[in-house]
């Protein structure tokens, strides 16, 4: 009930205005102040409660909010304005649901509502649902298209979706509108580095720091940006300059260990590599009872689970240390993925291979097996290169030798691409089509893809030269068998990669510009001495790279056998 001694309207208007003019300012004390001095008035006031609702949102305090604002929509439940910021805080407190809830009750009362649609876009977008976001901001740019959140949101969504060159353009309407919106150039600079423009990128970067030079994800996306182009001494100090803003910021570290180790520098690379484990994206890592073996424990009568932590790939290379624990006197018992499981049960010194997933026997120590260069002090002399540290289990080799073609002609087993999830592979994989040259030597070429790419299939149908086998391979013993009746394998940076490494078979490496760490940036890989790099000269030349291995072979088959 109102108070009967309460100040007359036109006073109240004027306090109401006097705190949403420090609002706007950002005086954000001075504006609680008279929101609160209205509400002990009238505590009833629908502006008042709604407005101070919004502050303590824009203060990180959702719970706060939540109340203030819930009580001004039973003051005033046909609010389109309060239901859409309503949805703003339910979704801040990850209550999706009820957020989406909340903007459609705003738009059963103003199916126009610009902010309503662009809340509700974003909360799409946000959380996975960019063509259901997308229909929502177009519907608000029809209506308002100089409204820049919802241009950024829209630029985002078509990120989502892999458009990037659109997402690019939509970021340029932006900033065509708003020329120096540090979040356009930020996402701008996003989008130029997924579609390998990492130079532009770098700029688009710059451009966010010049306004906000303590933006430390804009340094850290800057250092990544200079990895892509080779520039590795201008990235670690990139991430320095986010790591002096954030010192504990899991990203920059992480990425910064990339940096190091591609440089040869493993002591401190590795140290760094270890934040991995909380960089953005990744699960909860487990939590294990038993002790993390360090390097530093004793290991003789111990028994010591290893255990698979990140690729295929990782898996393969970082299993050559089973031996040298073995050595130690550890019983070890090595956990892997389950596709590796057959495979590595030969590998020497293991006592038992289980697959994630299945029980675990009693262990004394465990050990991440990314961790374990670190916990041998590896250095570009010391890496275990004793190739090969597999071999493939004789009974699936006499099950392909049957399979494949005879004939004399040599065989060359290629793989064009690694996973489509993994965070870089629009880097280091290419399109079946960018391989075809290869095709024109007198060989017998044998696919061992297993993931396709669009219009992989239909090539495959059409090309006769190419026996592809990559969907008939049902784990990485039928892998490792093909690759070792092969005379060559010529991959780039995927499990395959490390299957023909692991063997010692003879492998032409196509390496990215920016390569992963462990193929270095010049010269053999100390992983895999064996392996033969074929390197971009400039981001995404695969041309150049493919016209470069044409070559080789045709000199290699040249020569006699």
């Amino acid at each position: 009930m109102s108070n009967p001694f309460a100040p007359p309207p036109n006073h109240l208007a004027q306090a109401i205005q006097k705190a949403l003019e420090a609002h706007q300012r950002g005086q954000f004390d001075d504006a609680e102040k008279g929101y609160r001095k209205i509400l002990k008035t009238w505590p009833d006031h629908f502006d008042a409660l709604h407005l101070y609702g919004m502050l303590q949102f824009q203060r990180g305090k959702p719970n706060d909010a939540l109340k203030l604002i819930t009580q001004a929509l039973k003051l005033a439940p046909r609010s389109a304005d309060a239901q859409s910021n309503l949805g703003m805080v339910l979704a801040t407190l990850k209550r999706t649901a009820d957020a989406l809830a909340s903007f459609d009750k705003a738009l059963a009362v103003e199916p126009n509502n610009v902010g309503a649609l662009v809340n509700r876009g974003r909360v799409l977008v946000e959380t996975g649902r960019a063509e259901e976001g997308l229909a929502s901001l177009d519907k608000a740019l029809a209506r308002e298209p100089r409204h820049i959140e919802a241009r950024l949101n829209r630029g985002n969504a078509l990120f989502q979706l892999r458009r990037h060159d659109e997402a690019v353009r939509e970021y340029d309407q932006a900033l065509a509108f708003q020329p120096g919106h540090p979040g356009a150039h930020f996402n701008r600079g996003n989008a130029l580095f997924a579609q390998n423009l990492a130079a532009e990128a770098v700029e688009a970067f710059d451009r966010v720091l010049l306004s906000n030079p303590k933006s430390e994800t804009a340094w850290n996306s800057r250092g990544v940006a200079l990895q892509a182009l080779g520039r590795n001494p201008d990235a670690i100090a990139s991430f320095d300059r986010a790591l002096a803003l954030k010192p504990n910021y899991p990203d920059a570290h992480f990425n910064k260990s990339l940096s190091l180790l591609a440089m040869g520098d493993y002591p401190q690379g590795f140290t760094e590599y270890e934040w991995r484990w909380k960089r953005t994206g990744m699960p909860e890592p487990r939590i294990y009872r038993e002790p993390l073996w360090t390097g530093a424990q004793e290991l003789s009568g111990k028994t010591l689970l290893v255990h698979a932590e990140q690729g295929l790939g990782d898996t393969i290379q970082f299993a050559r240390y089973v031996p040298q624990l073995a050595a130690m006197g550890a019983n070890i018992i090595l956990q892997v993925q389950p596709e590796l499981k057959s495979w590595l049960s030969g590998i020497e010194g293991v006592s038992q291979v289980i697959a994630r997933g299945e029980p675990e026997p009693k262990f004394d120590l465990q050990s991440p097996m990314g961790r374990l260069p670190l916990a041998f002090k590896t250095e570009i002399s010391t890496v275990p290169a004793a190739i090969p540290y597999l071999t493939a289990p004789a009974d699936r080799v006499e099950s392909w030798r049957t399979r494949l073609p005879a004939g004399g002609k040599p065989r060359i087993a290629l793989a064009w691409g690694g996973s489509l999830m993994h965070a870089n592979d629009q880097n280091r994989s290419m399109p079946l089509s960018a391989i075809l040259p290869l095709l024109a030597a007198d060989v017998q070429f044998i696919s061992l893809q297993r993931e396709l790419r669009s219009g992989d299939e239909r090539i495959l149908v059409d090309e006769p030269r190419l026996m592809h086998l990559g969907g008939e391979i049902s784990d990485f013993a039928d892998t490792a068998a093909i690759v070792s009746l092969c005379d060559l394998v010529i991959s780039v940076d995927t499990s395959v990669a490390h299957v023909a490494g692991a063997l010692g078979r003879p492998l032409w490496m196509l390496i990215a510009c920016a390569p992963d760490w462990r193929w270095t940036l010049d010269g053999a890989s100390p992983w895999y001495p064996k392996a033969w790099p074929f390197r971009q000269k400039r981001p995404g030349d695969w041309a150049g790279v493919i016209s470069d291995v044409s070559v080789a072979l045709q000199q290699a088959l040249a020569r006699p056998a």
